[in-house]
């Protein structure tokens, strides 16, 4: 079985072949070993790019999941709007009940938004 053209096979330290240390004087020494240490260096920034790679693929699968499921609560909630007036509006009419379910929602987001904003200002210390 053949690999494949694209794929570099994996060098480990000990595979390629070497002179033997004893005949090596200082500067062979010197030189091997940074050979190895560049190697081990690529060797690690690829397996950081892995594992990097791997959680942006993880995190934006999540975001899809998180933007389908708000996309879901918001028409749910559109529907439970619509069938409050629709509800309200055999009481006191279609243009009444309206007026009252987005009264409230606005009030309600309001007051949202206001208690938001109290938590972003910095608050002096007293």
């Amino acid at each position: 079985m053949s690999e494949p053209s694209n794929v570099t096979p994996i060098r480990r330290l000990g595979d390629a072949a070497r002179p033997d240390a004893s005949s090596l004087g200082v500067s062979g020494l010197v030189s091997q070993l940074t050979d190895d240490a560049k190697e081990f260096a690529r060797a690690e920034v690829a397996l950081q790019k892995a594992k990097v790679g791997e959680a942006v693929v993880r995190y934006k699968n999540a975001v899809i999941f998180f933007a389908v499921a708000g996309v879901l609560a918001l028409a749910g909630l559109i529907a439970l709007l619509v069938g409050l007036i629709e509800t309200l509006a055999t009481k006191v009419g279609p243009g009444l009940a309206t007026l009252i379910v987005v009264g409230i929602v606005f009030t309600t987001a309001g007051v949202l938004a206001v208690i938001g904003k109290n938590r972003l200002t910095p608050q002096a210390d007293a």
